[in-house]
């Protein structure tokens, strides 16, 4: 049956339970039985609850054990941990819960902040600024600090992702418990929602693609349509403040899944039938979300300092067909020496399902296929079209088998320039294939757990292959590694003495995505409230990049690049009048009131070489001063570097 199709009595088929929107199983009484049922007690009622909720508790604290072991190198020491392969996305994000805070404490615009890239602040509307997990945490982060709601949102957006996939699975689609917790952990924790536990709290909160989708589905629901619209578009509200991307991609599946499903003959009708009552709900649901949205999406598209794209490389950031057979770095397989080097980074590697799982996948519908009636084949029609769609455009606007483009156009190059397509990642788009794979494994394993099989050998080769295609995908945990402490000119409030209430105070060097100390330690004075400094720069998106397009971070400017090569390269530059004067020139524009570097510092992608930064410091400014465990070079107005 389709997914709004007439409540029957599930087919012994097992693939009938793809069709149906909720399996409903409808037992007429014999004759000879009482119409009445049989009485019974509290205390059975409450032991038969709590039976029915068992199975979802034990998956609850299966995936919350797993997403803790994958984090437990963050948990050890929040304040010194750092996720190794990307400092600096978890300080943007350390510094976005701090700024919670601060919004909450100073009445601040959730939307646009001055805090940062001073004078001209920032539209966080146009940057991934997760405003809901902002607002949730914010007493964790004004508790424990903006490392511990970092860590935490992280854990449960893992452990989150599988729960969801396990409850929408077991309601729409399979009978058997296991059957359901091996698809939702694979679509938890499968390799490319691993690969972005490295720092991208955005994008790890893989649980509203299954909470969104189950909403669409009830919106067949006849008498409920405003309910179900209603609650589909707070949902809509919130996933585009948590993962405006993720959503996107979701609301495109189920777009391809709905499309193909109605035109298809043999649901055709039935389609039809329900369409009214689907329309109805979206309608409610676009008008609750254009309503909660309509301020962060004016600031995302038309508010200040807005752009277009994300100044991202859309040929680069794009999967080689390969990349779907080989292993991902974070596995079993990947620790035995069969990982890879495909991905653009180690936060990017977005399918890596290998070669078993591809082998797999393929077999399992094609069993699925072969025993589905044609109205069940509709919906495996749709789920798989779903699943070529998104493997075929996440492989970009280019060919790629391994890293170098071919020369061979593919169909994103006609969508590379529309709005929204202009700011997504390719490569992102196998995301999606992943809920195809593990909705395919479900199905699969439902029938071979709930089913006969012709024989004993069958099971060991289905066994066999699914072992052979998940054991060697099994994360491993997110490498971390120390980072520099908060220094006490900041953790004990020393600065407060050298810089006005919302005046300008830098690290040296300043904050960009390759040193985002002096981001991450602002961020740790918002979380506490009270008096704040601004930074100049700092890691975000923003106008600047060719044609209008979006770059990482402020325009450059000589005193800021001065500190750049010397922290990065560790090059001493003589300082000139030249310097100087450009100096001035900085720290008119920046309002700099002092600028510190403390004893300890760290690269997001390197060691920095702090002595250059001293040297060079010192050669423009004087002689510093020592305060609270860093070097202090006041820079009051009017008066110019030496």
């Amino acid at each position: 049956m389709p997914p709004w199709g007439k409540k029957r009595l599930p087919s012994p088929e097992f693939t009938g339970r793809l069709a149906n929107v909720r399996l409903v199983s409808v037992v007429e009484a014999a004759p000879s039985e009482s119409a009445e049922p049989p009485a019974v007690s509290g205390g059975a009622r409450a032991r038969a609850r709590l039976r029915s909720w068992r199975p979802n508790l034990v998956m609850g604290v299966a995936s919350l054990v797993l997403a803790a072991y994958m984090t437990n190198g963050l948990w050890r020491d929040p304040a010194t941990s750092a996720i190794a392969e990307n400092k600096g996305d978890q300080a943007f994000f350390e510094w976005i819960l701090g700024y919670g805070v601060y919004t909450l404490s100073h009445g601040a615009d959730p939307f646009y902040t001055w805090m940062m890239n001073a004078p001209l602040g920032v539209n966080l509307a146009a940057n991934t600024s997760i405003t809901v997990y902002t607002v949730l945490f914010s007493p964790l982060t004004f508790l424990a600090g903006p490392q511990v709601s970092f860590v935490a949102i992280l854990t449960l957006n893992l452990a989150g992702s599988a729960f969801a996939w396990w409850l929408f699975l077991r309601r729409y689609l399979v009978r058997n418990p296991a059957a359901a917790a091996l698809g939702g952990i694979f679509c938890g924790f499968a390799p490319g929602f691993v690969s972005h536990a490295n720092g991208h709290l955005n994008w790890t909160a893989g649980w509203v693609a299954p909470v969104v989708l189950w909403w669409v589905l009830k919106l067949r629901e006849p008498g409920h349509w405003i309910r179900n619209g209603v609650v589909l578009g707070v949902l809509i509200a919130v996933g585009f403040s948590i993962a405006a991307e993720g959503l996107f991609f979701t609301a495109l599946a189920s777009g391809v899944f709905l499309a193909v499903w109605s035109l298809l003959p043999a649901t055709r009708q039935e389609a039809r039938a329900a369409l009214p009552t689907v329309l109805a709900g979206l309608v409610t649901a676009a008008v609750i979300a254009l309503g909660l949205l309509m301020y962060p999406l004016y600031m995302h598209f038309d508010g200040p300092r807005t752009f277009t794209g994300t100044g991202f490389n859309q040929f680069y950031y794009s999967e080689g067909l390969a990349a779907y057979f080989e292993y991902p770095t974070r596995s079993i397989a990947g620790s035995l020496g069969w990982g890879n080097d495909l991905a653009p980074n180690a936060t990017e590697e977005t399918s890596y399902f290998g070669a078993p799982l591809m082998v797999l996948v393929v077999v399992a519908f094609v069993t699925l296929w072969r025993r589905a009636e044609a109205g069940r084949r509709s919906t495996l029609a749709a789920l798989m079209t779903v699943g070529l769609v998104f493997f075929v455009l996440s492989l970009g606007p280019e060919l790629k088998i391994f890293k170098p483009l071919t020369g061979i156009w593919l169909p994103y190059q006609a969508l590379m320039h529309l709005p929204l397509f202009d700011s997504a990642l390719p490569a992102r788009l196998a995301l999606v294939v992943v809920g195809v794979f593990g909705i395919v494994l479900a199905l699969t394993a439902d029938r071979l757990l709930s089913e006969p099989l012709p024989s004993v050998t069958s099971h060991t080769v289905w066994a066999a292959g699914y072992a052979l295609a998940l054991l060697p995908l099994f994360p491993l945990p997110i490498v971390t590694e120390h980072r520099a402490p908060e220094p006490a000119f900041i953790a004990d409030g020393i600065w407060r003495d050298y810089v006005s209430d919302n005046g300008v105070l830098s690290t040296l060097p300043f904050a960009t995505t390759d040193m985002a100390d002096g981001q991450r330690w602002q961020a740790y004075t918002m979380a506490r409230a009270g008096k704040q400094f601004r930074i100049p720069d700092g890691y975000f998106l923003g106008p600047g990049g060719p044609d209008g397009t979006g770059q990482i971070g402020a325009s450059a400017r000589n005193t800021d690049w001065l500190f750049f090569r010397a922290a990065f390269y560790g090059y001493v530059q003589p300082i000139d009048d030249f310097d100087r004067e450009r100096a001035r020139e900085d720290f008119r524009y920046w309002n700099l009131e002092a600028v510190f570097l403390a004893d300890d510092i760290t690269g997001s992608h390197s060691q920095l070489y702090r002595s250059a930064v001293e040297i060079t410091a010192t050669d423009l400014l004087g002689q510093p001063e020592r305060v609270g465990g860093v070097l202090l070079w006041r820079i009051r107005p009017g008066v110019d570097p030496q």
